[in-house]
């Protein structure tokens, strides 16, 4: 049986310091693995007992990596176990195969995007003209696909974020509020389209994921099984669904709990009886 195991990858299954600060006390702190590195600063990590069952499921399943994260900024990671054969980058808009992008995919992407949703223009004009500088640390368009925002949380007023996805969302755009980044990202951009598309691909008969954020929801309904961690904004919004696990643990422990619960699943899976010819 082919399992396709799609997950996604910050505050899912890596951690940056700031991440790892803000769940993990000092007295319990399990042995990390520094997993990207940028400009010669060690960027994120998973615990060695995750980087351990990751190995070990590349063996079990078809590894596919999903993430928001630009091609660029999913390259800096180094994950354990064999390169993955595929990874969805940018949200879904990138399809990677042997690490080179599938064009065929990205232009069904953009010609979506062009039908579906006001252009990105739009978007960032809003953003630029909404946002405060006394909040606003850095405003990016990532892959010329979506758009986010940098900043500082703790001055950002409560409303704008909820404000911003009204109007956002009349013009069939999804706000994601992660750690300090806003992200504006069109609706039809999503990681679930990129996991099917795999799927099929693949032959997959079973797909598992994971993720924590709002831009995960759709890659955790287009699974067969799935999990999300006790913290972020699934969490933090009571969002649930029948085929979805919601595991206790927070931060970095719970990238090694999920890992586990994928590793289970795929070794537990058998092939359907067949009825007779």
């Amino acid at each position: 049986m082919t399992v396709l195991v799609a997950s996604d990858l910050d505050r899912t299954l890596i951690y940056s310091a700031g991440a790892l600060a803000l769940t993990m006390p000092d007295a319990r702190a399990p042995r990390l693995l520094c997993v990207e590195v940028h400009e010669a600063r060690p960027l994120s990590f998973m615990t060695e007992t995750a980087a351990a069952l990751l190995t070990e499921l590349a063996d079990a399943a078809v590894f596919v990596p999903t993430t928001t994260r630009t091609r660029t900024q999913y390259n800096r990671i180094n994950l354990p176990g064999p390169p993955a054969r595929y990874a969805i980058c940018a949200n879904g808009g990138h399809l990677l195969v042997d690490g080179v992008t599938d064009r065929d995919w990205h232009a069904s992407v953009q010609a979506r995007l062009a039908d579906e949703c006001a252009p990105l223009a739009e978007i960032t004009d809003h953003l630029r003209r909404a946002s405060d500088p006394v909040w606003l640390r850095k405003q990016r368009v990532a892959e010329d696909l979506f758009a986010y925002l940098v900043v500082e949380r703790e001055l950002l007023p409560e409303e704008w974020v909820g404000e911003l996805a009204g109007w956002a969302g009349e013009r069939g755009w999804t706000v994601s509020l992660q750690g300090r980044k806003i992200y504006a990202v069109p609706q039809p951009l999503t990681k679930g389209a990129a996991v099917r598309e795999v799927a099929r691909r693949t032959g997959a008969e079973l797909t598992l994921a994971a993720g924590d954020s709002h831009l995960d929801a759709d890659l955790l309904l287009a699974a067969d099984r799935g999990w999300r961690p006790g913290h972020g904004e699934l969490a933090d919004s009571g969002w649930g669904a029948p085929t979805v696990g919601a595991v206790a643990e927070r931060g970095v422990l719970a990238g090694e709990r999920i890992t586990r619960e994928f590793l289970r699943a795929a070794r537990g899976a058998v092939v359907p009886a067949r009825l007779p010819a």
